[in-house]
């Protein structure tokens, strides 16, 4: 079997050799972006209205691509069962002495409840501080130190110990570990049999405000119906930076003093002096049922092995205001992964049938924790083991052509070597993720399939423009990022320019094209996390 890094660079050099690339038609994409982003689609929620508009045209466009049905029982999507988790006012009180503070949901914390209950109570809870709440054996790190969080409310802080001292080097640097990720907090909460858990939100370490954060905790939580699924806590949530100031304040603690300590290897728990927590809420949960679509073009020689393309469908639906109804239409998050999928389709529908299969999934619920992929890896309509490798487009770029190219994914499997040569015939500049400290690699839906051990490639939007350049590009990055997404104000409009997220569509043809004309298979480097689950399967996978 052909699995090294050498055969790879072979192949790039290969792609390298072509007279061109493919050109994608970023009109064509806009078009699909303006359906999916419209009034009728309200906004993509799952199991809406809009979900039943949006599955019935991506099932139409991948028809008139030419694929077959990629779903489960012989159709074009996977029912993906989940609780629609809805919170009635929660509050926190705490009580500190004589002091108190109530926090509200929306403004001092963003709340979801998970726990299989219908009414959530918690009495005078031991709050401790559990720094970043780390406990990796293999980097002779464990905040924990052995504490019993039974019956408490743990407190994180996000991200990972090095983001303020990078130079320590025990967690890559500023590059985000699954570590820093919120979702790990919960799941090292869970474990450790905690009551709630509170993670400290700032702008930085999060790489989102507050504000985005908590329009949409606000909104419904969403979960997958699991069956014989782990305890989890009472509630998990984030709290305001101010208010968690605060807090510790109540508990006659220094916060900024614990969070520099929290850096450090001898860092040891340390419960809020006095501050006890309380609350109690009703909680409503409804079983409902969204879908993951999905199309197959199968290969001419080796069907059973897999190229595998995705996108999410769903964003944030819509709701009542002071202002009237807002929908949140996601153009670019993610409309415009979605118009990428589908011109993929077409793009492999016209040309001759690849060697491998191609497959096209467009997940539910990647806006509610990544849940339609999280659903797919336990249940697949095609063997994960012979899946040789995913490429994944959420929010492509709206910024026009640029001189770089940048791959979130860089430096985590040899598939850069084949993103590399493309992009030179592109005339363009292979870049790494320019804010590794934000995680957006743990952020969409390759994350399930990485990590289930299928090497994945995520393109991120590129910002050095061939107009304007690198000045201009971050600028308009963050204009987006501070005034648009996740905002009713991520709408299509004539001036979205999709020529440089064309592009980049194009890349990702060429890769996976490549791929599915040859007998290798990428890997993931031998330091990356998800390697040894890959090895696992070696044996599936024939040469």
């Amino acid at each position: 079997m052909i699995r090294t890094a050498l055969a790879v660079c072979m192949l790039a050099a290969s792609v390298a050799a072509a007279a061109e690339v493919k050109p994608f038609d970023p009109a064509r994409m806009s078009a699909h972006v303006k359906t999916l982003a419209s009034d009728p689609f309200d906004g993509r929620a799952p199991a809406t209205q809009g979900e039943r508009r949006t599955v019935a045209y991506i099932v139409e466009q991948f028809k008139k691509a030419g694929l077959s049905p990629g779903g489960e029982n012989g159709g074009w999507t996977q029912p993906v069962d989940l609780w629609k988790i809805e919170t009635d006012r929660p509050k926190l009180r705490i009580d500190a002495g004589s002091d108190s503070f109530e926090m509200t949901n929306g403004g001092d914390i963003a709340l979801g409840a998970h726990a299989p209950l219908t009414d959530v109570s918690l009495k005078d809870a031991p709050m401790v501080f559990v720094g970043y709440g780390v406990s990796a054996p293999e980097r002779d790190w464990d905040d924990f130190k052995g504490v019993d969080l039974h019956g408490k409310v743990a407190v994180f802080l996000v991200n990972d110990p090095d983001y303020e001292t990078p130079e320590a080097n025990s967690f890559d640097g500023r590059a985000m570990t699954y570590y820093g990720r919120w979702t790990y907090k919960f799941e090292e909460a869970a474990r450790r049999g905690a009551a709630g858990t509170l993670v400290v939100h700032e702008d930085g370490p999060a790489g989102y405000g507050w504000e985005s954060l908590a329009r949409s905790w606000l909104q419904p939580q969403f979960d997958i119906i699991r069956q014989g699924a782990p305890p989890r806590p009472l509630f998990e949530s984030w709290i305001a930076r101010g208010a968690a100031v605060k807090v510790f304040a109540m508990a006659g603690l220094d916060f900024e003093a614990l969070k520099t300590s929290a850096r450090g290897r001898d860092f040891r728990p340390l419960e809020l002096g006095k501050a006890r927590l309380s609350t109690r809420f009703g909680v409503k949960r409804t079983s409902t049922r969204s879908n993951n679509v999905i199309g197959v073009l199968k290969g001419r020689r080796f069907p059973d092995e897999t190229v595998l393309y995705s996108a999410h469908w769903d964003h944030l639906g819509s709701a009542e205001g002071p202002g009237g109804k807002a929908i949140y239409r996601g153009a670019v998050d993610n409309a415009s992964g979605v118009a990428g999928l589908i011109e993929l389709a077409r793009a492999f529908g016209r040309a001759p049938r690849p060697e491998r299969s191609v497959q096209f999934i467009a997940f539910t619920a990647e806006e509610k924790g990544l849940l339609g992929s999280e659903y797919y890896v336990g249940r697949p309509t095609r063997p994960l083991a012979t899946t040789a490798l995913a490429l994944n487009m959420d929010s492509l770029s709206s910024l026009g052509r640029a001189k770089d190219l940048v791959l979130v994914s860089r430096g985590r499997s040899d598939a850069d070597a084949l993103v590399d040569r493309v992009a030179a015939l592109q005339g363009r500049t292979p870049t790494g993720d320019p804010t590794p400290e934000t995680g957006t690699f743990f952020r969409s839906d390759h994350f399930w399939l990485s990590r289930m051990g299928v090497p994945s490639a995520f393109i991120g939007a590129s910002r050095d423009l061939r107009q304007g350049g690198q000045a201009a590009g971050d600028a308009a990055y963050q204009d987006y990022v501070r005034n648009r997404y996740h905002q009713a104000a991520d709408a299509w409009s004539p001036r979205l320019d999709l020529s440089g997220a064309a592009e980049d569509v194009a890349v990702l043809y060429e890769v996976g094209s490549a791929v599915a004309n040859s007998r290798i298979w990428p890997a993931w480097g031998p330091a990356n996390e998800f390697e040894a689950v890959r090895s696992a399967t070696s044996a599936e996978r024939r040469p």
